[in-house]
């Protein structure tokens, strides 16, 4: 089977990726010998973190010393500043997975240019999926096409979350939606990895996913690979400029439709007067075809089974 033509850039990524997943694999074997230290309340960080995102800076900058690098735990204390290519990093998302030796997480590299994410990977070292996005030219995994499900009608849908586990977190809230989507999905799943989360999304081995309370690392190359693969993501009242919203709800686009109907009201960005003018346009938008929202399909070998 060929290969998708792949952006000399997702090289780069995959490249990067790879290089710290090994690192993850190995510090994998012996988890209990890993250092952790705590960034807050049940908010940690390893070695492993650091070591993998070294690693990922190091290859994307030896590559492109002119862009940008906005990581989890370093910053924006390397690369250029000023760049308009800055790549957003995750160097082990999944972190509290990875201590337990629970093999649930993954790294996430995306690209944004002017800030809009061109180019996505997410790779899940423990099964050695690769996920891959260039805008405009669709979501691969492992090389082969992807796309969202198919389903239709929610209360089919399996849908994965992740819970509250901060102090300050809006628990009583937050259970209030867990309730409104459980009593209406076939299931709900909380993996623990929301990159990984948006991935399985794209690949259409969940049907959605909401979370509150996340970063832009968290959901940057997680979103292109949704859309690539011809979802719907934004915020809980349905706003597709979500990334620095700590929000984020993804499905594919009658599903995303009917989520944003039962969670839009949870969301801190959505006013009583525009909620029911946002659920009217994401209605009218899941009422066309889904196949609509879908890139175009290409030619190549990779997507001959689909």
């Amino acid at each position: 089977m060929n290969s998708p033509n792949l952006h000399p850039m997702i090289n780069v990524a995959v490249k990067a990726a790879r290089a710290a997943g090994a690192i993850i694999n190995r510090a994998a074997l012996d988890v209990e010998s890993v250092r952790v230290s705590q960034k807050q309340v049940n908010d940690f960080v390893t070695e492993v973190d650091q070591a993998s995102e070294q690693m990922i800076i190091e290859t994307l900058l030896g590559a492109y010393p002119g862009h940008g690098i906005w990581a989890e735990e370093s910053g924006r204390e390397h690369g250029a500043r000023d760049s308009e290519f800055v790549w957003i990093i995750d160097p082990l998302d999944g972190t509290t997975n990875f201590i337990h030796g629970l093999p649930v997480y993954c790294v996430s590299i995306a690209l944004a240019v002017r800030g809009k994410v061109e180019q996505a990977v997410i790779y899940d070292p423990s099964r050695n999926d690769l996920f891959t996005a260039t805008k405009g030219r669709g979501s691969y995994m492992n090389n082969r096409r992807i796309r969202v499900a198919k389903r239709n009608r929610l209360q089919e849908c399996l849908i994965s979350t992740g819970f509250p586990y901060r102090p300050g977190d809006d628990l009583p809230s937050y259970l209030r939606m867990l309730g409104d989507i459980m009593q209406r999905t076939a299931g709900v799943r909380r993996p623990g990895a929301a990159a990984l989360d948006l991935a399985y999304v794209a690949a259409g081995f969940t049907d959605g996913f909401f979370e509150k309370g996340l970063q832009p690392w968290d959901v940057a190359a997680g979103s292109l690979l949704v859309t690539e693969a011809g979802g719907l993501v934004g915020n809980l009242s349905g706003d597709s400029d979500f990334m620095e919203q700590h929000e984020c709800l993804a499905a594919n686009p009658r599903i995303y439709g009917q989520m944003v109907g039962l969670l839009g009201k949870y969301s801190k960005f959505a006013g009583a007067g525009d909620k029911a003018g946002v659920r009217a346009a994401v209605a009218e938008m899941a009422a066309a075809s889904a196949d609509e929202t879908l890139p175009s399909k290409p030619t190549d070998e990779a997507d001959a089974d689909f």
